[in-house]
């Protein structure tokens, strides 16, 4: 597997950069006041995230005047485990630079997806990086090898919340995981333990040895 860069016109399907905005009070919070858990940990709205400036900005300009949540996802993590979808953007800001492990929904063949379409991107510090709706994405793997991840992550209000009740329709119903989320595991991973849809087939894919 080649390693991209979200600069290259290979990620171009896959979203896009942002500019013009000031993240450093945002990723100040977000180091000084989130933690560095040994494996992965997520929270979907965080408090003194959502009090910086810079919220009302991505909210009125980014997702224009759409009510959003900015929480956080850090830790350590060089596998894939798991492909998600939402319906909207997401944008993700690193306080270090890390690594994103993504597909397109449209790779999805009857219910699953061949995890040979997955490709890396390697994102720096403090970029705005859009991830559109379309994207399959999961959490962000570190960029060295010793290191690890503290990643920004906005998205629409009320996303990753408690799945709500309903009554199976289509297909698709049977990968919503939660509010605006839907998922595709692979079954080595915690998450198909636990009872997520099977939707990944072939190699769950580590990148532990293409670190530095």
């Amino acid at each position: 597997m080649k390693i991209y860069s979200v600069h290259d016109s290979e990620f171009a399907p896959y979203g896009k950069l942002l500019d013009g905005y000031d993240t450093s009070a945002l990723l100040s919070a977000l180091d000084e006041m989130t933690p560095m858990p040994e494996g992965v940990g997520y929270v979907p709205s965080e408090p003194v995230l959502e009090s910086t400036a810079i919220f009302g900005q991505l909210q009125n300009n980014a997702y224009g005047g759409m009510p959003i949540q900015i929480g956080w996802c850090n830790g350590h993590n060089t596998t894939l485990n798991c492909l998600e979808y939402h319906r909207d953007s997401e944008l993700n800001i690193g306080l270090y630079d890390f690594i994103l492990l993504v597909a397109k929904e449209d790779d999805i063949k009857d219910g699953k997806l061949d995890t040979a379409c997955v490709k890396a991107f390697h994102a720096k510090a403090g970029e705005i990086v859009e991830v559109y709706a379309t994207t399959l994405h999961y959490a962000p793997c570190q960029a060295a090898k010793d290191g690890g991840f503290k990643v920004v992550i906005v998205l629409p209000k009320g996303t990753n919340g408690p799945m709500p009740a309903i009554r199976t329709i289509g297909c698709e119903d049977r990968l919503l995981r939660a509010c605006n989320k839907w998922l595709l595991a692979h079954p080595a991973s915690a998450e198909a333990s636990e009872g997520a849809y099977v939707g990944l087939v072939g190699e769950n894919i580590c990148i532990a040895d293409m670190l530095a």
